[in-house]
């Protein structure tokens, strides 16, 4: 399997980005953290630096299965305005091969605004929905919807990455995962019963 890509700005949320990069790990999903900046130290929105994998201008993102954005301010705001980006996103989308993973302000501030998500449902952090342009709005902690998986926020970033793992290697993966790391109560689907 191709690495899979997350993309870190400063001020990114840090629970979203790490749990999705340890998630799709104990999956086997091969994953690497991309820096938008010039430099491998990205320093989150409440003071946590991650030393990414990879710094952009020296990546190429050929046949990526996912690029994975976490939410979080500025750093929503700073992969919007990172053009490069956006780019990589727009073709990703069009391509109809590749997959798309945003949580919290990402779906809304980087490809809502983009109008990558016309045509979708999506969730985004409550109060960015009128960015979601020409998205059908779902207030839910995960939508699944063509090549996305949306999370709202921090809170759902474990159910988010477990969505992301069902759909590249089903559910019976996803759930081998979540019971691995004891996702209470222990139940037949936890998915479920997190969703309600």
């Amino acid at each position: 399997m191709k690495d899979s890509y997350i993309f870190l700005a400063a001020g990114f949320e840090e629970i979203e980005a790490i749990t999705v990069i340890d998630v799709l790990r104990r999956a086997g999903i091969p994953v690497k953290t991309v820096s938008i900046t010039n430099a491998l130290q990205v320093t989150g929105a409440h003071g946590i630096t991650v030393n990414a994998d990879l710094i952009y201008d020296n990546t190429l993102f050929r046949d990526a299965p996912w690029l994975i954005l976490p939410g979080g301010l500025p750093g929503a705001d700073n992969l919007h305005n990172f053009a490069p980006l956006q780019g990589l996103l727009k073709s990703q989308v069009e391509n109809g091969e590749g997959r798309v993973a945003a949580i919290c302000a990402a779906p809304a501030v980087v490809l809502g605004q983009q109008g990558l998500l016309k045509g979708y449902k999506a969730t985004c952090y409550p109060g960015f929905e009128e960015k979601l342009v020409g998205a059908t709005y779902v207030d839910s902690p995960v939508v699944s919807d063509g090549p996305f998986v949306l999370g709202n926020g921090p809170a759902n970033a474990m159910v988010w990455a477990l969505a992301i793992v069902e759909k590249t290697l089903g559910r019976d993966k996803s759930l081998e995962v979540a019971a691995g790391m004891l996702l209470y109560p222990p139940v037949d689907n936890p998915l479920e019963y997190v969703f309600g």
